[in-house]
């Protein structure tokens, strides 16, 4: 089987919880993840002012073809829910059949690029009324609908990250990745 490939899209004000555990989780499930910064920028600042080093700059790998692309949460929602960029990798990745994940308040970046309209998704609270009328919104901490991967918030990251390991790699190696960080399975 060939190597899965992630890309996750940051911005300035990502939330790093849920940008740190899934990509932790998702390389220790041997998935090459690329961290893209919608500025281009070699750093990202996050919401608590970290700075995260990226691994590419997202004009570079848009037009790549990843298995899964995944949107952190946090303020960092609005600027990538207007960056044309981010629809047009996320809308060739839906067509293409790719999975599609988003935590926190990241779901309304789909929404707002049009992405999975009509599926089962949940988020944070704060951007439910605004996303629910065009999904089948769901309380869940962590949703699955196909190729789509939703979770709640910071609290949920590593579920999240288990879930997408779970879907491009099958059950066997999530519980693999879970038991070796101590979480419940």
């Amino acid at each position: 089987m060939a190597q899965k490939t992630a890309l996750f899209i940051v911005a300035e004000g990502s939330e790093e919880l849920e940008l740190v555990a899934p990509v932790d989780i998702l390389r220790r499930a041997n998935v090459t993840v690329t961290i893209a910064d919608v500025a281009d920028s070699e750093y990202v600042k996050t919401k608590s002012n970290l700075l995260i080093k990226t691994d590419a700059k997202l004009g570079d790998v848009k037009n790549n073809k990843f298995d899964a692309v995944v949107i952190p949460g946090g303020p960092s929602h609005k600027t990538l829910a207007s960056a044309d960029i981010v629809g047009q990798i996320l809308l060739e990745h839906e067509k293409s059949g790719k999975v599609i994940a988003a935590i926190c308040a990241a779901p309304f970046v789909l929404f707002k690029h049009g992405i999975a309209k009509g599926k089962s998704l949940t988020s944070y609270p704060t951007v439910k009324s605004d996303i629910e009328g065009c999904y089948q919104y769901k309380e869940d901490s962590t949703v699955v609908d196909g190729n789509l991967v939703t979770s709640r918030g910071p609290a949920t990251a590593v579920e999240f990250g288990l879930s997408l390991v779970e879907v491009l790699l099958g059950n066997e190696e999530k519980v693999k990745v879970a038991k070796g960080i101590l979480y419940p399975c």
